[in-house]
């Protein structure tokens, strides 16, 4: 009785292989769930922009009474809303510029250079994060309180900064480790001082992870209501009012900002992809 080797090669040759062009296996489940789940969470959005087109003459915002623009033409009907979605842009977008040109540099060191306390500053970064919004809100009122410094718009400033540069820091170390520092090398050998080796070879390159930090930063900040009643003494931001509003009825001016603020934010967020995606092509 004779036995045959089979060699790995001739049972791998002689197994069904996939044919050429066919698509991997689809799994229905999987993509029903990954839309239920996208479903759920632009929900609230859709309900939100809904509203801001309900044709309601009450204080409540509940039932849809029919449809209309008149609250988009009267935007700024109600004085206390008006101020208090300034405060919170202008709060977001100064947050922004001073969290970015703060945390930038810390990123740009953690990603790029080993120095004693490396580690220690990377914990406190992830624990800046990782902290309970009202623990940060409360130490830093208690913080405010022992300095005599009165609450108001400057204390909302420097919260919303104190808790966004860990995200920028963070976002840009993120971006540096992708960084190839032969790039910048050879712009020095070829005559750029490093000045000039910095902003045109190591700055475009971390121009994506800067802007990403930026958005972050100025969504955190325009939508914090935890840290800022903390802090906020008699300033009140676009959060503030909404919350305050909600005990008697929201108007539907507050729905139409939110939708505008969020097509804003699409608008910005799809800039960056194009611009990123142009830079890499």
């Amino acid at each position: 009785m004779t036995t045959q080797t089979v060699t790995p090669a001739q049972d791998t040759a002689a197994a069904p292989q996939p044919r050429a062009g066919r698509s991997p296996r689809r799994r229905p489940t999987l993509t029903v769930y990954t839309w239920l789940v996208l479903a759920w969470l632009l929900l609230p959005i859709a309900v939100m922009v809904l509203f801001g087109f309900n044709d309601t003459h009450s204080k409540v915002n509940f039932t849809w009474q029919g449809f209309t623009l008149t609250w988009y033409r009267h935007l700024f009907a109600i004085p206390n809303l008006t101020s208090a979605l300034v405060n919170s842009l202008t709060l977001a977008l100064v947050v922004t510029v001073v969290a970015t040109l703060l945390g930038t540099p810390i990123g740009l060191a953690l990603g790029r250079h080993r120095f004693r306390g490396r580690g220690s500053v990377d914990l406190l970064l992830f624990a800046a994060i990782a902290a309970p919004e009202i623990a940060l809100g409360a130490a830093l009122l208690s913080l405010f309180i022992v300095l005599g410094v009165p609450r108001g718009y400057w204390t909302i400033l420097l919260a919303h900064v104190a808790f966004c540069i860990p995200y920028v820091a963070i976002t840009v170390r993120a971006r540096m480790a992708g960084h190839d520092p032969t790039l910048e090398e050879a712009a020095r050998d070829l005559g750029a001082g490093p000045w000039t080796a910095f902003r045109l070879v190591t700055l475009p390159m971390l121009l994506p992870g800067v802007a990403s930090g930026a958005l972050l930063c100025f969504a955190l900040s325009i939508d914090d209501y935890v840290v800022t009643s903390f802090n906020a003494g008699r300033t009140v931001t676009f959060p503030l009012w909404v919350y305050s509003a909600s005990r008697t009825g929201v108007p539907p001016q507050v729905n139409v900002m939110g939708t505008l603020i969020f097509v804003g934010g699409l608008i910005v967020a799809g800039a960056n992809v194009l611009f990123s995606r142009r830079r890499a092509a």
